[in-house]
């Protein structure tokens, strides 16, 4: 029912969301609760490598693998990994390449570099026996479909939920529960519908701050990831000024940048914690920035807008946040008149 009257690619994108990740969970999970990807063993270190919106989802999963399965891991971007003179390899570590076409430049260099140390490769892919589907020793499959508007929405959410199979996948191969992950991951459908209907207040709020130039969004722990991504999308597709910090560390120094008339959007998917409650409300006591909370809200906070996600589960909430992210980047684009099919200047690679 959410097809009706949409105009662009971006807007049918979005919306094809809930029916993806609800094919991804039966195409990766059976009912007897296995993981159906093929993954090296012994594997004790992982690194991603991607760029864009896929360096994005790599945040969030090098989070979501400490936090799930006990493995340590971390992001870098594809560009900033070519400079390295050497990169870590032995046996135990693991690097995976993020790509929506299969074909980004920098990532297939990446690993190119990679296979010459010797390393074990894995890829994430929305086009399987592109490019890196080839040259990489193991793949998972996004089964996203072509992706036609610049912006990436349905690959983005796509990857996310392949690395999150991917987390669960060591976690059940070290001995760790996986069980109520595997619950809340088969209700992701669901939940992104319950997303959906907030179209009419994320409308409210993009007429509130589409007219600021300037809009900084912060965040905490793996919830970062999330507002780096929301940040990139509003930024493409509406040329507004948007940056994202964490949290504690835009406390120094960088808040004075809300001298400047500004927009401060704080991004969560699990409960505020003290500091962060102390620190927004030190930013509106000192600045007094128009401000909005999206996904958890706190009682001791007064913002000035708010989109509560209520969803039980921190991990589907992650994916809830960005499909509100992506809604919101397309409203505030339409009140700009801007193409978000097209963005100025922008270019994409769909093969």
């Amino acid at each position: 029912m959410f097809f009706k009257n949409k105009k662009t690619s971006m807007e049918m994108e979005i919306f094809e969301q809930s029916d993806i990740l609800t094919h991804l969970y039966d195409m990766y999970v059976t009912d007897e609760g296995d993981i159906l990807c093929d993954v090296p063993s012994g594997i004790e270190h992982i690194v991603f490598v991607a760029s864009g919106s896929s360096y994005n989802s790599a945040r969030f999963a090098a989070d979501l693998f400490g936090q799930i399965a006990n493995i340590e891991a971390r992001a870098i971007y594809s560009s900033e990994f070519l400079l390295k003179a050497a990169i870590p390899h032995a046996a135990d570590i693991l690097y995976v390449f993020i790509t929506q076409s299969g074909e980004t430049s920098d990532t297939n260099k990446a690993l190119n570099k990679a296979k010459q140390f010797g390393v074990t490769t894995l890829c994430i892919t929305n086009k399987k026996d592109s490019t890196i589907w080839q040259a990489s020793d193991f793949k998972m499959d996004c089964h996203a479909g072509e992706e036609k508007s610049i912006a990436a929405t349905k690959s983005l959410t796509a990857q996310m939920f392949c690395l999150t199979v991917l987390v669960l996948k060591y976690a059940k191969m070290r001995g760790i529960d996986i069980t109520p992950h595997l619950k809340d991951l088969k209700n992701i459908g669901a939940n992104i519908e319950n997303t959906y209907s907030l179209r009419p207040q994320i409308k409210l709020l993009a007429k509130h701050i589409a007219h600021f130039k300037n809009i900084v969004i912060t965040a905490d722990g793996i919830s970062y990831a999330l507002a780096r991504e929301c940040c990139l999308k509003i930024k493409e597709t509406s040329y507004i000024n948007v940056s994202s910090a964490i949290l504690g560390e835009f406390m120094h120094g960088h808040v004075a940048v809300l001298n400047n008339k500004s927009v401060l959007m704080h991004v969560s998917n699990e409960e505020l914690s003290y500091t962060a409650i102390k620190n927004l409300n030190k930013i509106k006591e000192q600045y007094n920035p128009p401000m909005c909370l999206l996904g958890a809200l706190n009682a001791k906070i007064k913002p000035n807008y708010s989109l509560n996600i209520s969803c039980e589960s921190s991990l589907i909430k992650a994916f809830c946040i960005i499909v509100a992210g992506q809604m919101l980047a397309l409203e505030v684009a339409k009140r700009l008149h801007r193409n978000v099919d097209k963005p100025h200047g922008l270019n994409k690679v769909v093969k």
